[in-house]
């Protein structure tokens, strides 16, 4: 039988996640910004005016007993749909930012093993570029295919490991955070009381600006009259959303409440930037819902048939009247 061959991209293009300072390192091979001392930086952070053109260095470094050879590229940031995290575009894709501005001398170099190799990097930032922050990487993609038999499929595996650029092109900044699309899903046992119940609530948080933000989201549930029944800061929040990225994120609310009326209210806020969304809270248990809709349906048969018992007496005793009245001669 013949096999399907695939293709997958590993590793460092689902990067390089959360920042820390060996995060374009793989125990394989790293990729860093070139330093002049013993310091190592762990990421470029660079600044330009529209229109500059900035020269730097990248090393990349062989850390096993063989020669690998890498291709070179840059690629634009993104935040993750699933949980928000950093992640580039892989070669293929179409780079518009840092990545379509940022270029190696050259696209592939070979590293003997235990070696390092200096590569010089040219950022050209256009005339008519965006101020604010463009996120990015540079990566070194293994140029080694490993394989992995999956039964009928035939997987290929690259590596790929890349060092981030922050890059600001100077320039108005504009902070704006949204929360959008706020609902809750609402689970609960059939008999009130005999289990537990929990709600589930989902919600986009969406950079509008032009500058990456660090957000911090609070949850706040009221039932009636004001009651507090719920008050907590989220941790399943991204560590860093990028300029005009959206996410979708959800919330446990383990025992929420099995009967209750109320609100839900997210608050987002970062530096420079404050907004709220809220989103109505009805908890009924399926008992007690069937109990009030056969009273309700009930009540509603017996008002109908009383309806219609009136509908047809009436003309009865219309005509019974006519009969009685004398017929007066014209």
């Amino acid at each position: 039988m013949r096999k399907l061959y695939v293709l997958l991209l590993a590793g460092a293009l689902l990067l390089i996640g959360a920042p820390a300072a060996h995060a374009a390192d793989n125990g394989s091979w790293s990729v860093y910004p070139a330093t002049a001392g013993t310091g190592q930086r762990p990421y470029f952070y660079l600044s330009a005016d529209p229109g500059a053109t900035l020269h730097d260095k990248v090393t990349v470094t062989n850390k096993t007993d063989q020669p690998r050879t890498f291709r070179l590229y840059a690629a634009d940031a993104y935040n993750t749909a699933r949980d928000g995290g950093f992640a580039v575009r892989s070669r293929q894709e179409k780079q518009s930012s840092v990545g379509a501005w940022a270029r190696t001398d050259r696209d592939r170099v070979t590293v003997k093993p235990h070696g390092s190799v200096l590569v010089p990097l040219t950022i050209t930032v256009p005339e008519d570029a965006e101020p604010g922050d463009h996120p990015g990487a540079l990566v070194a993609l293994d140029e080694h295919v490993d394989s992995a038999d999956a039964g009928a499929v035939a997987v290929g595996i690259q590596q790929a490991v890349g060092a981030r650029i922050y890059l600001r092109v100077n320039g108005p900044t504009m902070p704006a955070l949204s929360v959008d699309d706020v609902t809750v899903e609402h689970t609960q046992p059939l008999v009130p009381g005999t289990g537990s119940s929990r709600a589930v609530i989902s919600y986009t948080l969406h950079n509008r600006g032009n500058v990456t933000l660090n957000p911090k989201v609070a949850l706040r549930a009221e039932g009636l009259f004001g009651r507090t029944l719920l008050a907590r800061d989220l941790k399943k929040v991204p560590s860093e959303l990028l300029p005009r990225q959206k996410v979708r994120l959800t919330e446990q609310w383990a025992g929420a409440p099995q009967l209750e009326w109320g609100e839900i209210r997210l608050t987002a806020s970062a530096r420079d930037t404050r907004e709220s969304a809220t989103v109505s809270y009805f908890a009924l248990p399926w008992l007690v819902a069937g109990v009030l809709l056969v009273i309700v349906g009930g009540g509603a048969g017996l008002w109908i048939r009383a309806r219609r018992r009136r509908a047809r007496t009436v003309p009865g005793d219309v005509g019974q009247k006519a009969r009685r009245s004398p017929a007066r001669a014209v």
